[in-house]
């Protein structure tokens, strides 16, 4: 850290609902541990306000449980869902921690909870926000009560900043980053892969559908969130080539991606980034995707092809077509695009402004 450029002292507000640890949950887990360890690692002090089990690599500094609550309490016919009164209760907690708390820089509010924009004025800090998804009720209602009050937000890419125009009409655009190191070229050859939650929204059925039209066979990687999806809808398709290897660490699947000659990625709605491209690329895999949400500005004639959302053969015809393309070139798209550097120096640049 450069002597004119002093280090900050950064509270980073994580998502409640899953631990900050791999094998990640998703993509927002893997996006704060690579922030809070890249800003870690440029000489700040960070904490993460983050789930039990979260990494112990993390300076983490845990949310509030939610408490026994009486039987009486549970009685209630108007309670909410236990999850949702969780969450509610732990940042409820956190942010009314951080309002007695004048040591922090800058929070950078990661999380996709309402109640830390809700309740920023209180937190002597300034405040960064996230934008991770399209617009959501929650947050569009503590949007609207906090709309006067000077909040800076980021977005992921320049897609999602646009799906939130009507009401952030001003987001700093950071995409996310992925380690280069860790994400390395891998030889190909192999069969084609797909990757991320196996949930209705990431596609894993048409994905099957188009590499069983291709005659290619695909690998399937990522968590079960939804048991009764898989089971109903994705263990049937299993077999003649498709197969599911199970949810991996990030070393054990960029080894897979790496092998593989393609990803095949399938969104089923507006991706708001998109991580798994970026990874994809910086292992030197062409992608074959549905050109839907954030993907447009990852993929480009080099790297990859996009076809019409939900046309299968079309993307059977990618699958194949894409094989041949020179993965060095590909790997180079990453580097342009998609490296955690590139990502925690944008970050540190809105924190500096922040906080002038």
């Amino acid at each position: 850290m450069s002597p004119h450029r002093p280090a900050l002292r950064v509270a980073l507000v994580a998502s409640a609902r899953f631990p900050i640890r791999e094998p990640f949950a998703g993509g927002l887990e893997a996006h704060t541990w690579q922030l809070a360890t890249g800003l870690a690692a440029r000489g700040h002090e960070v904490h993460v306000y983050a789930g039990a089990g979260s990494d112990p690599v993390l300076d983490v500094r845990g949310l509030r449980p939610l408490p026994a609550l009486s039987a009486a309490a549970r009685q209630d016919v108007s309670m909410p869902a236990e999850y949702f009164l969780a969450e509610h209760h732990a940042y409820l907690g956190l942010m009314l921690g951080l309002a007695l708390d004048t040591s922090y820089d800058v929070v950078h509010n990661n999380s996709l909870h309402y109640l830390p924009i809700a309740m920023a004025d209180a937190v002597p800090a300034p405040m960064l926000t996230t934008l991770h998804t399209p617009p959501t009720p929650w947050l569009e209602s503590a949007l609207d009560i906090s709309r006067d009050r000077g909040l800076t937000f980021a977005a992921v890419s320049r897609h999602t900043a646009r799906m939130w125009e009507h009401c952030v009409p001003e987001a700093h655009v950071v995409p996310n980053g992925v380690d280069l190191r860790l994400w390395r070229p891998g030889p190909g050859g192999g069969p084609p892969l797909w990757f991320g939650r196996v949930a209705p929204e990431k596609g894993p059925v048409p994905a099957i559908l188009a590499a069983r039209a291709a005659g290619t066979g695909l690998l399937l990687a990522g968590p079960c969130p939804d048991r009764d999806f898989f089971v109903a809808e994705v263990e049937p398709l299993l077999g003649a080539g498709i197969e599911y290897v199970g949810h991996l660490d990030h070393l054990a699947l960029a080894r897979l991606v790496g092998e593989s000659s393609v990803a095949v990625i399938t969104p089923c709605w507006d991706e708001p980034y998109g991580l798994v491209v970026a990874e994809a690329l910086a292992c030197g895999t062409p992608v074959a995707a549905f050109a839907r949400g954030a993907l447009p500005e990852l993929v480009d004639a080099d790297s990859g092809l996009l076809v019409e959302p939900g046309d299968i053969d079309a993307l059977a015809a990618a699958i194949t077509t894409v094989a041949t393309l020179d993965r060095a070139a590909v790997r180079r798209r990453a580097e342009e695009l998609c490296s955690v550097e590139r990502m925690v120096e944008g970050y540190e640049r809105l924190y500096r402004a922040v906080v002038a």
